[in-house]
């Protein structure tokens, strides 16, 4: 034997090496007095290692336990018995944590480490069983059986064995740069078969598992051709390392290098609980809280059995991997619990929205059908209407009224097909479409969803988003509705879907059919006054820093900020001056300036500038221009028709960037004129020797519709006569070359622009009265309504005696 007095214990630790024990001349192995009679052993619970007979091993502790057994184990010279945890994760072992087979020791050094730990040197003796255990505190004790090898019978094969596995040691430390190069000295001094499988067995590369069985196997020999074979197989993992890592030195371009690079990460992953393998079992596990069909479910199996054929170095596993987690994100067959307390659902659609009865009164008819069948298929509801009326914001309130989860999903501008229906999964980026991500973020299968700005959907080079909708917004369709990326239908009948528009015109006629149409008018003064004082003016004032008794607005300057300083149907308009208000009430406060807090009218047009003229009666105060009343998208809206004569030939000219429909009710205007000439009091000589021009201001604005018919026609009248019309009066109405007043639509959106521009007077075909009776009488209580038939019935209420 060698001498290896000179070698360092401290560097020993450092390189993690342990070595069999004579070979430090540290005594002999025969039973000392000491352990023949010490029945009870302090039990030291290791992690990550085992140690075997023989073998010297440093033992680092930081548990309060282990550092208190170790030292007082050398402090009375006792033997200690090691058992491995069979869980390296638990920090406080129990005895169900611990092996029953372990290594009696003796510790031969203790050094003190400045973090507080210590470092034992402890040296392997006998194989033991626990009996039972005797204490856990202050730390375990046992009653052990000591064990002995039983020696193999074949002396030859057993010797030719431990050559191979000497052979074979030599292999893998010349391959593992990890392992020191005292190793391979050590092992070539050693003469005792039993020391060598010993030293092996504590120094290789196993798992502490395997490490386990090879301590608790009793055969020499059976241990030995155990070690050999795991030996074996950590030479092959170590041979297929070093050619992938010289591979990569002599070609180091990019695909092989991200192919080792793959290979490391995959290794460290297996190592750390990651990989593939991981992954599925993680999918299934999501997969086992779910609720689904048969046939989800046989989908589910088959994708996962692809991904696990996949390598996980390809493109194409991230791409599965990525579906599957999709997949088992939805909510399938999950549903939140409906409310169908009717009455608490009112009152938080009244206290979240002022007005818009009709929509309130078909979300509780909703429920109330709901509350008595248990289960239908949600309506599909579209609210039209001008900016600003509260659409959007609608459907959180009914959400909220339900109890079901709220999604909102923007189709302003999307003119992608892809953006609704999802892409097919091979493409690069592919994902699902819009429905389902937000089915999968509300986490339900019945939430609310809004449709926004359903009219603003374009038609691009990648197919028609709106015709995508078609199957969405069906409910005989949607039951199973299909995404390309989900490959295979998808329940939306329980989801509500609330669209929302300021035009139906843009919308494709199929589509309008699968939806109940709720239009929602423009408010009135009255209801703009009661929004801001209820919801308006607390939520500027929270967004500004502002305290509840920072400002204050009455009635009075409510209406003269209406008034004088918006022109709107919705409340957007009015909420910007309130911000300005606010604003200005924040400025004073933060200049430390005193200020009154009610704000006056005067203070009102200091701060938000001058106000708009309130009255019509200058601008219609000569004879030829008479007050008409127009649809928009964003509301109803006055507009004014202008006429004038020349001297000429009779000819008509137009202007006002006017469409084809109102260029012809002019003309037609013209020509009732000129047949019903005696009737109007107009002489036939004028009509051939005066040019008529027909203006609409705002000429950058482009106008049409046939319903400014009667207001071209009086206007025109009106210029030939040289009489006034009446003041604070505006009409709506098509005519015919017969003279007969046609019905319009719009009524509603007309008569709230009519009492915001302080119209007190209307003229409207005999048709629309349906229309205005479905109105409520509040609305209209400061409009006097006439209804006509023919067109003289026009000119004798409209101008003047």
């Amino acid at each position: 034997m060698a001498d290896f007095n000179e070698l360092n214990i401290e560097q020993m630790i450092e390189d993690g090496f342990t070595i069999m024990a004579e070979e430090l001349e540290l005594g002999d192995f025969s039973e000392s007095t000491q352990n023949t009679v010490q029945d009870v052993f302090p039990i030291l619970p290791v992690r990550n290692m085992v140690m075997f007979p023989k073998v010297i091993i440093p033992i680092t502790a930081g548990r309060e336990k282990s550092i208190k057994l170790l030292e007082e184990a050398q402090r009375n010279n006792e033997y200690i018995g090691i058992l491995t945890q069979n869980n390296s994760g638990i920090e406080n072992p129990t005895e169900d944590d611990l092996y029953r087979i372990g290594t009696l020791a003796k510790i031969i050094k203790i050094i003190k480490l400045p973090e507080g730990n210590i470092t034992a040197i402890t040296r392997g003796f006998q194989r033991f069983t626990v009996k039972n255990f005797t204490a856990t505190q202050p730390f375990f004790k046992a009653e052990v059986t000591k064990l002995k090898d039983i020696t193999s019978k074949k002396k030859e094969e057993y010797a030719a064995l431990l050559e191979n596995i000497k052979d074979m040691a030599f292999k893998i430390i010349e391959l593992d740069p990890n392992i020191p190069a005292a190793a391979n000295f050590a092992i070539k001094n050693m003469s005792d078969n039993e020391d060598l499988l010993n030293f092996i067995s504590a120094n290789a590369n196993f798992s502490p598992e395997e490490k386990q069985k090879l301590l608790e196997e009793k055969h020499l020999m059976n241990r030995a051709q155990r070690c050999y074979e795991l030996m074996h197989a950590d030479f092959r993992k170590l041979e297929l390392r070093n050619q992938i890592h010289q591979k990569t030195n002599r070609e180091l371009d990019k695909s092989q290098r991200e192919y080792f690079l793959n290979q490391q990460m995959r290794a460290i992953q297996e190592e750390l609980g990651g990989g593939p393998d991981s992954d599925v079992e993680e999918l299934m596990e999501k997969a086992k809280k779910l609720r689904w069909s048969d046939d989800v479910e046989t989908h589910f199996n088959k994708e996962i059995n692809r991904l696990q054929r996949q390598n996980p170095s390809s493109p194409d596993y991230n791409v599965q991997r990525n579906y599957l987690d999709f997949f088992t994100e939805l909510p399938w067959e999950k549903y939140s619990k409906d409310v169908f307390d009717i009455n608490k659902a009112q009152k938080v659609l009244d206290k979240a929205h002022f007005g818009l009865e009709d929509i309130k009164k078909r979300i509780l008819e909703h429920m109330a059908v709901l509350k008595l069948k248990n289960n239908m298929k949600s309506p599909i509801l579209c609210l039209v209407g001008p900016p600003g009326v509260g659409k959007t914001s609608l459907g959180k309130s009914v959400a909220d009224a339900l109890g079901r989860e709220y999604v909102r999903v923007s189709l302003g501008g999307l003119h992608d097909e892809s953006e609704i229906r999802g892409h097919r999964k091979t493409y690069i980026g592919a994902m699902a479409g819009r429905i389902l991500q937000s089915v999968k973020k509300a986490g339900t299968s019945n939430p609310v969803i809004v449709l926004d700005e359903i009219d603003k959907i374009g038609q691009g080079v990648h197919g028609d988003p709106s015709s995508a909708l078609l199957e969405v917004l069906d409910p005989e369709q949607n039951h199973s509705f299909y995404d390309n990326y989900l490959e295979m239908g998808y329940d939306l009948s329980k989801v509500m879907f609330i669209a929302t528009a300021n035009s139906l015109s843009s919308v494709q006629r199929p589509l309008l059919d699968r939806m109940e149409i709720i239009e929602i008018a423009g408010y009135t003064l009255e209801e703009k006054v009661e929004i801001a004082k209820r919801h308006l003016i607390k939520k500027q004032q929270e967004e500004n820093g502002l305290a509840a008794n920072s400002f204050k607005l009455g009635n009075a300057e409510l209406k003269h900020i209406i008034d004088a300083h918006t022109s709107e149907s919705g409340v957007r308009g009015l909420e910007k001056r309130l911000a300005s208000v606010a604003r200005w009430v924040a400025l004073q406060t933060a200049m430390e300036k005193e200020y009154n807090a009610k704000i006056s009218i005067s203070k009102i047009d200091e701060i938000l500038g001058v106000p708009r003229p309130k009255s019509l009666s200058e601008i219609t105060g000569v004879p030829g221009v008479v007050t008409g009343l127009a649809w928009t998208q964003v509301g109803g809206d006055i507009l004014f028709i202008e006429s004038i004569l020349s001297e000429g030939k009779g000819n008509l000219t137009m202007t006002g960037n006017l469409g084809t429909v109102m260029k012809e009710s002019a003309t037609i205007a013209l020509e009732y004129i000129k047949a019903k000439h005696d009737e109007l009091g107009i002489s036939s000589e004028d009509i051939q020797k005066k040019n008529i021009h027909v203006h609409v201001p705002e000429g950058a604005t482009p106008k049409d519709g046939p319903s400014a018919g009667i207001a071209m026609l009086t206007s025109i009248v009106s210029s030939f006569t040289n009489k006034k019309v009446k003041a604070h009066l505006a009409m709506t109405g098509e005519i015919t070359l017969r003279g007969k007043v046609l019905p319009v639509g719009g009524i509603k959106e007309k008569l709230l622009a009519a009492t915001r521009a302080g119209i007190t007077e209307i003229i409207l075909c005999e048709a629309n009265r349906k229309d205005v009776e479905e109105i409520k009488k509040d609305y209209l209580k400061n409009l006097k309504i006439n209804y006509v038939n023919r067109m003289s019935e026009v000119i004798e209420l409209a101008i003047e005696k």
